[in-house]
């Protein structure tokens, strides 16, 4: 058994998405614990700006025209593909960032549509395969609330991941995740560490899941 997981979060430490991920790996690894973990830290190991532009040109270039920039992001983009096809399940952990997906996620993204592997209207070589999403918000976003609707990370990953790239998608939620750090947030510390709390056993149920979803796929 093979789990990719995907970390975005811009912190080593004190990461809420990281430490929500650790608990779905944790119970992953109950199930499986001979598994390999493919890593792929686009927080703290972003790809490079221009991986994307450089990789998409290149496809529409000559092979004996492209230049070795060109060859290199190629060759990345391969790499990214292999590690997403290499793996049975999937764990990708992104929080909300500005109201969005984080930029480094969106290059990653982008440049594995480049490939034959992912390419928008072609067959996904992922598909039906389980995943667990993981993702936080500083703020509340919920129903009646001021920023309801602005969230713009979720929704975009359900598109991608579910509906473009055809994963069996489950998601792990929290938000408030600001309110230990902001003093204008200070009366929803309590709630805050309820959602926190709740993330958490949801998590450690998606890894179990996970991990059973595997097996029911082998079979």
């Amino acid at each position: 058994m093979t789990l990719f997981r995907l970390d975005a979060s811009i912190r080593a430490e004190g990461s809420v998405s990281r430490a929500v991920a650790d608990t779905v790996q944790s119970a992953w690894r109950a199930e499986h614990p001979d598994a390999r973990v493919i890593h792929r830290d686009l927080g703290l190991d972003p790809l490079p700006s221009t991986t994307w532009a450089t990789a998409l040109g290149a496809g529409m270039t000559p092979a004996e025209n492209r230049t070795a920039g060109q060859n290199e992001a190629l060759a990345t983009a391969a790499t990214l593909a292999d590690e997403l096809v290499a793996a049975d399940a999937f764990l990708l952990a992104i929080p909300l960032y500005n109201y969005a997906i984080p930029h480094h996620v969106k290059l990653w993204i982008d440049t594995l549509i480049t490939t034959p592997a992912f390419a928008p209207g072609g067959p996904s070589a992922i598909a039906g395969r389980p995943a667990v999403l993981v993702t936080v918000r500083g703020g509340g976003y919920g129903p009646g609330t001021p920023r309801e609707g602005w969230d713009h990370n979720t929704p975009y990953l359900r598109r991608v991941f579910a509906d473009m790239w055809g994963l069996d998608l489950s998601i792990v939620e929290t938000e408030l995740t600001l309110a230990e750090a902001n003093p204008a947030m200070a009366e929803l510390r309590p709630l805050a560490a309820q959602l926190l709390q709740a993330a958490h056993t949801t998590a450690e149920e998606q890894g179990q899941n996970l991990a059973k979803r595997v097996l029911s796929a082998a079979r």
